[in-house]
């Protein structure tokens, strides 16, 4: 049996990407001061303007225009002749609190939002990710970081890469096509584009093995790629909530996570879910593991569980793990969360990202 898996990741200056780091770089800073802060922050990206709302409670105060500026200057959105910088963009902010029937409805041990969380983990990969999804991640991390160094001074922020790799058996056999799209400086052409890409970026990333020859190498598909983020496109919080999962490997649980404290459940829950599929499938029980989980509102615990594999005993374990429970297993009243916007929410190495440990049967009890 053969068949097709893809996976999608777009640059730092992505539009959207810029969306999710900015809200997560406000949640940071308001959790750093108060840890149990609630917050929905969502981000509306355009030309010249960059809009902040979403509903807050918290005791700690966020400088929000410096916070937007200094991630936009971070990111690289620098000079003028890319159509919008972080000097010059204006910031509108329209923060409500949170509403006082969720405030007062929901105990302090229930989940702060009703949603499907999905969480999934193969052995196809050393980081047990689906292998396009690695690759694609790879790619856009590279192109990030040899533009930020100066090692390919041509490149602008914005990017994309998408990814389809070829399974014969459940297993991966090639790489069917490669697309990646760079946003460049005018001076550059596309030969020598296409030819810097070709060398420092697809031969310098793991699973090169899976490019033969008759792959699809496609860059700069329309050519010339100019003009790019907010000055091309609009960006949004939570616009790349397959591109932030898993690909098209397991279905998408449908919420984003961006800008979200951890008592939104759909957001530690799923953290949960792939270190759950994670350590069942490093112990080697199964070769892939999808954990899929429903919560309602206000409910300590999830109304269904499901895993791809036959274990009641496992099961019965995870309707024990309550939203506090979560958030104390991983310590998620940190200020941890732009890194996962910046470096990916799954599958990243960081001694901040616990749901990543391989300690399922030592944490969590078999």
């Amino acid at each position: 049996m053969r068949y097709i898996q893809s996976a999608e990741s777009v640059c730092l200056g992505h539009p959207d990407k810029i969306a999710d780091i900015i809200s997560d770089a406000i949640l940071d800073d308001l959790i750093s001061k108060d840890p149990y802060t609630r917050a929905s922050i969502e981000v509306l990206i355009t030309m010249g303007l960059v809009h902040i709302a979403g509903e807050i409670s918290t005791d700690a105060y966020a400088d929000i225009p410096s916070i937007v500026r200094n991630t936009l200057i971070e990111i690289g959105y620098t000079k003028p002749e890319y159509g919008f910088d972080g000097y010059t963009a204006g910031v509108i902010t329209t923060i409500n609190d949170q509403s006082p029937e969720l405030a007062l409805g929901i105990p302090s041990n229930g989940a702060g939002d009703s949603c499907i969380v999905v969480g999934y983990a193969t052995n196809e990969t050393d980081n047990y990710m689906p292998l396009a999804s690695n690759m694609a991640n790879q790619l856009t991390r590279r192109i990030d970081t040899l533009r930020k160094d100066g090692t390919i001074e041509f490149l602008r922020p914005d990017g994309k890469v998408i990814v389809v790799v070829e399974y014969e058996n459940h297993r991966p056999v090639r790489v069917q096509s490669l697309v990646i799209m760079v946003q460049h400086e005018p001076y550059v052409s596309d030969k020598t584009l296409r030819e810097v890409i070709h060398e420092e970026v697809i031969k310098k990333i793991r699973y090169r093995e899976f490019i033969d020859e008759k792959t699809k190498i496609i860059i700069n598909p329309l050519g010339r790629f100019l003009i790019g983020g907010p000055m091309a496109d609009s960006g949004l919080t939570g616009r790349k909530i397959v591109s932030d999962a898993y690909g098209t490997a397991v279905p998408s649980g449908g919420s984003a996570f961006p800008g979200k404290d951890p008592s939104k459940i759909d957001r530690s829950a799923s953290y949960l879910a792939r270190f759950i599929a994670k350590n069942v499938v490093a112990k080697g029980i199964v070769d892939r593991c999808k954990v899929e989980m429903v919560y309602v509102i206000g409910m300590e615990k999830p109304i269904a569980v499901n895993l791809s594999l036959d274990d009641e005993k496992l099961v019965k374990r995870l309707y024990n793990l309550s939203v506090n429970d979560i958030i104390e297993l991983f310590k998620l009243r940190r200020a941890i969360y732009k890194k996962t916007s910046i470096l990916g929410q799954f599958g990243v190495e960081d001694e901040d990202f616990l749901w990543e440990v391989l300690d399922f049967y030592k944490t969590v009890g078999e």
